[in-house]
């Protein structure tokens, strides 16, 4: 952790936006180099322009790739395009723009020609496929340029199936191979209009944000909300959330504040990130500390990350809640709370979660579906039914509508936040003080994720441990009682390692968007045994990288 973690950014911690913008177009990168190839990590692209790994050749090859996996596919609907406040995503956009228009595709982008949150692109697919066949050729689809929560130099692009929700990596995997084909074939292949030339009608428009807002009401209970007269203050951590929050508030009626409005490229309002990085997570106590400074001002303080795909909840008596304690107690909530809810829909978590999901799912008598990290895995159970409820340690998550249906199949924060104002409002509590309830009945957790760097070669040696890299029997002091590569919920490689005891585990992967490997570990037994917990990991993980 650095001493400057949680500080105010300074001047010599903003990027350049012009010399940003100029290297996007002027660096070219080459196929033949690792670094600048494109890559697909759990849910897109992501790369800087100053590092020469997203620039122009990187977007117009992979639009071209997107072109041709959708054609391949039988995929001719509208295509919904939309963009994060990051400072690559414009030109990103546009480079997109140029690629899909040549190859005839209909793109619908934002009325307003604003920023888009990435649940509202997946809103909007799924309410234009509602009622169509998996084969209809009519299907829509769509594209959201965001690096997600990434420092203010990245940028980063997404693709959306049919399904709603992030592309698997079937789809991710045959699209980044093809779109490294066109740049080492200097973009022959690709179809391009320049953005100037296009004709005023070459694009269709979608209104996102009223069709998203206008819905809220058929998967929150926003009435509870405003005769309680919950206080709401709302950051967007200058994101795309922020003229939904405003609409939210106005068209519900809700005592909600925007409390920070301003949007800016190099983020000079934030306060940094653990290692000294400007990074809009709303999940770390360093990057929302100016936020957690206003946590009396309100009954609930929320944020959201730049596409607004995460959520991070701040109460008066606990401060930035940890995401996996408000997981459980918005699980708790809604499987108590939505009794027009498949009785037999399981809860979605990754296996990065805490135990405690475990102890909570349990007592409701419901199924637990324990995935890899990756909001992918839940689409399939989203779209059908069969999971209510889908979440993931770093913050992230969707749920049904209060019928049953699906409402997103992507990462909703804002709905998240609002569900947080929603649990105060019915049950009189903070979400925080639901928790204590439930480390009552359950047991304490003491959980941490630790982020340390990893080259990529480093990386990829962690993705390929396997259960017999450990050969101890105990861990912390307790007999080990699962070694997991692979997911208890569907099978699926987790790209790393988990080792379970009863009241503990950790788990190792290398991180899908930045140069870092994870590290995380729990414990119900303290933090003391937490800590050896996480003393006998790391050797572990040593081991594997020396």
């Amino acid at each position: 952790m650095s001493t400057r973690a949680g500080l105010p950014a300074e001047a010599s911690d903003l990027i350049d936006i012009d010399e940003l913008i100029a290297a996007y177009y002027d660096r070219k990168p080459d196929a033949a180099i690792p670094e600048q190839r494109v890559a697909f990590g759990t849910s897109g692209h992501r790369g800087s322009s100053l590092s020469t790994s997203f620039n122009e050749d990187h977007i117009l090859a992979t639009t071209q790739a997107i072109v041709d996996y959708r054609n391949g596919q039988g995929i001719a609907g509208p295509l919904f395009l939309g963009r994060d406040t990051h400072g690559l995503s414009l030109p990103a956009e546009r480079s997109a723009i140029e690629v899909l228009v040549a190859n005839g595709v209909d793109v619908r982008v934002d009325s307003r020609d604003s920023w888009v949150p990435t649940p509202a692109i997946s809103h909007a697919i799924l309410a234009y496929n509602r009622g169509r066949a998996l084969d209809d050729p009519g299907r829509s689809d769509g594209i959201v340029v965001t690096p997600s929560h990434n420092p203010p130099r990245d940028g980063g692009f997404k693709y959306n199936p049919p399904n709603g929700g992030p592309a698997d990596t079937d789809a991710t995997g045959w699209i980044a191979d093809r779109a490294n084909e066109l740049i080492a074939a200097g973009l022959d292949g690709v179809r391009r209009t320049p953005f100037k030339d296009l004709d005023a009608d070459a694009l269709g428009e979608y209104d996102f944000r009223d069709h998203y807002v206008r819905d809220l009401e058929n998967i929150i209970d926003v009435a509870a909300i405003r005769r309680a007269g919950v206080r709401i203050g709302a950051d967007p951590l200058g994101g795309a959330s922020v003229d939904y929050w405003a609409l939210i508030g106005e068209h519900y009626g809700l005592d909600l504040t925007v409390v920070n409005p301003d949007v800016d490229p190099t983020w000079r309002f934030m306060t940094l990130d653990w290692d000294e990085k400007i990074r809009m997570d709303p999940s770390s106590p360093s990057a929302m500390a100016s936020l957690v400074a206003k946590r009396n001002d309100y009954d609930i303080l929320t944020g959201n990350d730049a596409d607004s795909d995460r959520h991070g909840i701040v109460t008066p008596d606990a401060g930035l809640m940890n995401p996996n304690h408000y997981l459980a107690v918005a699980i708790d909530y809604l499987y108590s709370h939505r009794p027009n809810w498949p009785t037999d829909a399981a809860v979605g978590k990754t296996l990065v979660s805490s135990m405690i999901i475990d102890r909570v799912a349990d007592s409701l008598g419901r199924k637990l579906l324990e995935v890899p990290v990756g909001f992918k895995w839940f689409v399939p159970g989203l779209l059908d039914g069969s999971v209510a409820f889908g979440g993931e340690e770093s913050a992230g998550a969707s749920f049904l509508r209060t019928d049953g249906t699906v409402w997103t199949t992507d990462k909703d924060g804002i709905l998240l936040c609002l569900l947080a104002a929603e649990i105060l409002a019915v049950t009189g509590k903070t979400p925080s003080q639901r928790y204590a309830e439930l480390e009552a009945q359950f047991g304490s957790s003491a959980y941490q994720r630790v982020d340390a760097p990893a080259t990529p070669a480093q990386k990829a040696q962690l993705a390929k441990l396997s259960p017999d890299t450990i050969t101890a029997t105990e861990l912390a002091g307790e007999p080990i009682t699962a070694k997991l590569s692979h997911a208890p919920g569907n099978g699926a490689p987790i790209g790393g390692l988990k080792v379970v005891t009863e009241h503990a585990w950790f788990a190792a992967r290398p991180s899908g968007t930045e140069d870092v490997y994870k590290l995380y570990a729990e414990s119900l037994r303290g933090e003391t045994h937490l800590r050896e917990v996480q003393e006998e990991a790391r050797a572990v993980v040593a081991a594997a990288l020396a």
